[in-house]
């Protein structure tokens, strides 16, 4: 069976397509970079429906398969913006009525941790779910994906992006950012907010922000992804001495940095771990995960009436029973 994934929570449309096996057929994507402000609402929406005819057709092309060669179809449910949610849920049952085939709307979160376990070929990690708006310590627990530490404010992705948009980079800030930490040469304190394995990054940025004229970009940038990444690390290693595992998946977009990669290497040799992360392109939000999670959900659960399909823009990690790595 073919799969055809739809990935629309935020500043990308992406379409994957993927067999059965898991092999990748297509992942094409288009995402939105605005110069010198976030992510509106109104402005997502027109750039996905803009973009989803174009994306559609790379997708089928660089796939070599037929819309009629498609079986199933899929797209992210949520959590995510809702208008952007809405036009990857509108295309998606487009398709599945236009074909006549199953449709199976799909968690984006745990379409991370998914692609990253399959292509990693991770078993049962400890994951560290680190993007834009998203910054989560998940690993499987009584057949569920559990949250063992989130933040309690704003996504670690979207700090780095925040405290980029004050220096005048574009987006995303985050690749240049972990580029200047290794050109750093002094650390600046500054706040360092763990409670449990829960975090707190917007008071991090603030004080960031406010050093901004009075010290250099580069340690500035080192000084706040050290310090950002120093208490994602901490929490991870809570969790992994909590639960006993042996191994750590880095998934979403800030998973691709090197900085955070190298603390977590640190981390996870000390404590006897095995590090995974994924291929960038399977790291950022991309329409092959949904294509993916969408043969695992279809297995497990089969199709779903449209009237079922409805998004949810503020739906958990922890809101869904993952059925197909239930035990029988």
């Amino acid at each position: 069976m073919i799969a055809l994934g739809i990935e629309s929570t935020a500043h990308t449309f992406g379409i994957g397509i993927v067999d059965s096996k898991g092999k990748v057929l297509a992942n094409e994507k288009d995402t939105l970079k605005p110069k010198d402000k976030g992510l509106i609402p109104r402005e997502l929406a027109e750039h996905h429906f803009q973009v989803s005819e174009r994306i559609l057709r790379q997708a089928l092309d660089k796939a070599e398969v037929k819309l009629s060669e498609i079986d199933l179809i899929g797209f992210s449910q949520g959590p995510g913006i809702g208008n952007a949610l809405r036009i990857g849920a509108t295309v998606g049952r487009a398709l599945s009525l236009k074909l006549n085939k199953p449709l199976a709307p799909v968690n984006h979160c745990i379409a991370h941790i998914e692609i990253g376990k399959k292509k990693t070929k991770a078993k049962d990690p400890v994951v560290v779910y680190a993007s834009g708006a998203n910054t989560q310590i998940i690993t499987l627990s009584n057949e569920r994906y559990r949250i063992f530490g989130e933040t309690l404010d704003i996504g670690i992705g979207n700090m780095m992006d925040s405290f980029g948009r004050e220096l005048g980079l574009g987006f995303p800030a985050g690749p240049i950012l972990d580029q200047w930490y290794f050109l750093g040469k002094k650390y600046i304190p500054l706040p360092y907010t763990v409670k449990g394995s829960d975090l707190v990054f917007s008071g991090l940025q603030t004080a960031a922000e406010r050093m901004i004229g009075k010290e250099t970009q580069e340690d500035l940038a080192y000084s706040l992804l050290h310090t950002g990444f120093a208490m994602l690390t901490e929490v991870t290693e809570r969790v992994l001495a909590h639960t006993g595992k042996k191994e750590v998946l880095l998934v979403g977009g800030v998973a691709a940095s090197k900085a955070l990669n190298q603390m977590m290497d640190t981390m996870c040799e000390e404590r006897n771990a095995k590090k995974f992360v994924p291929e960038v392109q399977f790291c950022t939000d991309n329409g092959a995960m949904i294509a993916w999670t969408t043969h695992l959900v279809y297995k497990s659960q089969g199709k779903i009436s449209i009237k079922e399909s409805e998004i949810k823009p503020k739906q958990r990690t922890d809101d869904v029973v993952p059925k197909w790595i239930q035990k029988k």
